[in-house]
């Protein structure tokens, strides 16, 4: 009988560690909106406060650019993902059952700054700078909200030409906010376009001087960065995930976990309907289908 117990329970723990090994996952990636070793900071103590919170565990995934995080929430790849408003219309339209859950209080009114080096002589207005007619000009991502699509909007809006026409020359696109400020501060571009949230933290981190790039303009609010969900969560963790995941993401109150999220004001619940606009612009400029 000894023996029976023994063989028994040897089966039993190599099938529990089978099972262990073979637990699912839930992965979540981002948009490259930032300096990768930025984003890995952030994302790895989001990870384990979501792991903890779910009972499940839960990883970060690096994307190298806009369009793979796009990619990777559309095949299934990952189940969650923090995307601007222009990557998360995309992938949640090429996904149904997609859903935005959570974005952070100041996101419904998110801003684009145009920043110039100082020495275009291009100072602060209130009106939009036409002093940046035929000079060079870099937007973000191709596939940014705050980098691209709105100030490509505004830049139409504004002087009724697009931005070819207007800087006289093909669009630049520097691949992130950071390298954004970071070209125009060396000179390198008389201007560009970039999220504020970043142009402030660079400045406040001392990394970025605002005396070679000052703001010469800043945007109307637009809706902009959200966490999305992707309905395959509810088959592999369980129905009704998503509105778990969002109830916790919405009640973060560790200043460290908003900190990592860069949404120190906290967080709250978002649906498809808050990124309209956002729909209607993209299928506007092309984005979109």
């Amino acid at each position: 009988m000894n023996r029976i117990v023994i063989v028994t329970a040897l089966l039993c723990g190599a099938s529990c560690s089978a099972e262990a090994v073979e637990a699912p996952t839930l992965r979540f990636t981002a948009i490259p909106d930032d300096a990768k070793s930025h984003l890995q900071a952030r994302f790895g103590p989001v990870a384990a406060h979501l792991s903890a919170a779910l009972g499940v565990p839960v990883e970060y995934v690096p994307t190298s650019d806009y369009q793979g995080s796009v990619e990777a929430f559309k095949n299934g790849d990952v189940q969650l993902a923090w995307f601007g408003g222009l990557t998360g219309v995309q992938a949640r339209d090429a996904v149904p059952g997609a859903r935005a859950i959570a974005q952070g209080k100041i996101d419904p009114e998110f801003r684009t700054y145009f920043i110039a080096n100082s020495d275009t002589g291009i100072t602060l207005s209130e009106r939009f700078p036409s002093a940046l007619e035929g000079r060079s000009f870099t937007f973000g991502s191709e596939s940014s909200t705050s980098g691209r699509l709105m100030p490509e909007h505004f830049v139409r809006v504004h002087t009724g030409k697009s931005p070819e026409e207007f800087f006289g020359a093909p669009n630049h696109y520097s691949g992130s906010h950071d390298k954004t400020a970071k070209l125009v501060e060396a000179g390198t571009l008389d201007a560009g376009a970039l999220n504020y949230k970043t142009y402030e933290r660079l400045v406040s981190d001392g990394a970025l001087d605002p005396e070679r790039c000052p703001v010469i303009w800043v945007t109307p609010p637009y809706p902009d960065y959200n966490w999305s969900a992707h309905p395959s969560m509810e088959e592999t963790f369980g129905s009704g995930t998503m509105n778990r995941l969002q109830e916790i993401l919405v009640t973060i109150e560790d200043p460290m976990i908003l900190r990592a999220l860069d949404r120190p004001e906290g967080l709250v619940p978002a649906s498809n309907e808050d990124f309209q606009p956002i729909v209607d612009l993209a299928k506007k400029l092309g984005f979109l289908r």
